[in-house]
């Protein structure tokens, strides 16, 4: 038995602050102002300056691909594309990958004003692939070694461009799926249990994964279900699977379906594939749309109907009024009180769609890391997007009108770090749509572990509820909204205890899974 004296952030219903919390065998079991007597011989940790809060909950992160990018090259910090070709040299000396998979590389961060090229990275590396994947997770750039083993399968797709070596749209697609399947599936468990420990090192104790990105027989979804269900150190994990085939979700006792990749409904800004109602600034082109209404409509009353969770990526206004209408219809065909259906990203929505969320309780999933972010700067977005670009992530109008907000960090397009979150939503690149810290901090919590029907036994510090918490350095309600990202975690707590390491022996923790049924 704990007893906790400070400041105790609940995030309950009344966002109550309270002095004192007892954990009791892995649960809450006194939440309140004063200290009743039976609990006044527990030990207990005074808190002082810092403030105890739930866990945080990261509700939409590529997991596979942030671990395998975690452990291998990122260049997301490089300042020139002459810094990135350093970076990948000094990666394939001590590489021993048969394809060099990297992260990060965007034109709008680099002094070079485009995107690292193929014949810049055959200099550096001309006999092994190299998968350099663009900062958005949309596009990549290749070289010559890589091209030539794979020229035949993506050359008649859309996005292939031989000279540059950059690949968008399928042709993108088809070249992730040939990497993938690259993979050791041993190695990337192995990874993905230090990015698990990564993601409890800044107080996320629940990962909503969204998985199926070409593996054979969907190996990937399999893996992550195992390794979800197979962690013993209490941090919580659910995966989303990317497919419109609701068979395959059923298949596997699964109750979610969609994200990205084969749900998402248009591109990306970076790459200006994000599907809009109206061109692109100077441009005839509104992006692109993957699928027809019809098609979107179609899978989303099918899930509906089969009692699944459904997400969508929808980061334009036309591909938001997609999702938006497709997920009315199926509602409309099969009403469903409490569905939780979610919309990632939102970026740049639309009235109408705003109407259907509010009306339809639809949950959006947000990345609030995109407000004023290095790799696709607000200077950018005004230059293609014009007077929308004021629009862009307005998540305090969605709050205002009651449409439940949770936070993803999308990794690896951006890195996990639920204070960062906190920060740019109080501090908007356009004020009125900033949140207040209460609300931010809803966000990054409670809203987290509802959006997967988890809040009964998580998400806010209640008397009964399991003890997943995290410690803060300092208290997000008392200091100025300008200082939020200067706090740091200095403990995650789950089931009451301090996280311990998520690696162990691989066949164990797979076993584990097994045994458990892959339920996560």
């Amino acid at each position: 038995m704990k007893v906790y004296h400070g400041n105790i952030l609940t995030v309950d219903k009344n966002d109550t602050v309270a002095e004192y919390l007892v954990e009791n065998c892995g649960r809450i079991v006194y939440v309140g102002d004063s200290l009743p007597e039976a609990f006044k011989d527990a030990k207990t940790i005074e808190l002082r300056e810092k403030a105890l809060v739930p866990s945080f909950a990261d509700t939409h992160i590529h997991f596979a691909s942030f671990a395998t990018f975690y452990a291998g090259l990122n260049v997301m910090e490089a300042k020139s594309n002459s810094e990135i070709l350093e970076m990948l040299q000094s990666h394939v000396l001590k590489s021993k990958e048969k394809i060099i998979i990297g992260f990060g590389a965007s034109p709008y961060s680099v002094s070079d004003g485009h995107l690292v090229r193929r014949t810049e990275l055959d200099r550096v590396c001309p006999d092994k692939p190299v998968f350099i994947v663009k900062y958005d997770g949309h596009a990549c750039v290749i070289n010559t070694a890589l091209l030539n083993k794979i020229r035949d399968k993506i050359k008649g797709l859309r996005g292939f461009h031989e000279d540059t070596g950059e690949m968008n749209q399928e042709a993108f697609f088809a070249v992730s799926d040939y990497v993938t399947n690259s993979v050791s599936p041993l190695h990337l468990i192995k990874n993905m249990q230090k990015a698990a420990d990564y993601m409890a090192s800044v107080g996320i104790g629940m990962i909503h994964s969204v998985s199926g990105v070409g593996f054979s027989h969907d190996l990937d979804v399999d893996m992550e279900r195992y390794f979800g269900a197979g962690l013993k150190n209490g941090m919580q994990y659910r995966v989303f699977f990317q497919t419109m085939d609701t068979e395959k979700v059923i298949k596997r006792g699964l109750t979610r379906i969609g994200g990205c990749f084969e749900t998402a409904l248009d591109g990306c800004f970076g790459s200006k594939d994000a599907s809009l109602l109206t061109p692109y600034e100077n441009s005839n082109d509104c992006g692109v749309l993957y699928y027809s209404d019809e098609k979107v409509t179609e899978f989303c009353k099918k899930a509906n109907r089969a009692g699944l969770q459904i997400e969508m990526h929808a980061i334009g206004d036309r591909a938001f009024n997609q999702a938006t209408r497709a997920l009315k219809a199926a509602l409309d065909d099969y009403p469903r009180e409490d569905h939780r259906h979610t919309i990632i990203h939102a970026c740049l929505p639309t009235e109408e769609g705003i109407e259907i969320c509010k009306k339809y309780n639809i949950s959006l999933s947000v990345q609030t890391a995109f407000i004023d972010w290095r790799q696709e700067p607000d200077e950018y977005l005004k230059e293609i997007l014009g007077a929308r670009s004021k629009r862009l992530n307005p998540i305090k109008t969605f709050s205002e009108n009651d449409i439940r907000l949770s936070a993803g960090s999308d990794a690896p397009c951006t890195t996990p770090d639920p204070i960062n979150w906190m920060y740019k939503a109080c501090n908007h690149s356009c004020a009125e749509e900033a949140l207040s810290v209460k609300d931010a901090l809803r966000m990054c919590t409670y809203n987290g572990y509802l959006a997967t029907f988890d809040e009964k036994d998580r998400g806010s510090l209640e008397t009964g509820k399991i003890a997943d918490m995290a410690i803060l350095s300092e208290n997000p309600y008392t200091i100025p909204k300008e200082r939020l990202g200067e706090i740091k975690v200095t403990e995650l707590l789950l089931g009451g205890k301090t996280y311990e390491s998520a690696v162990s022996p691989i066949f164990t923790h797979i076993v584990r899974g097994i045994k458990n049924k892959g339920n996560c």
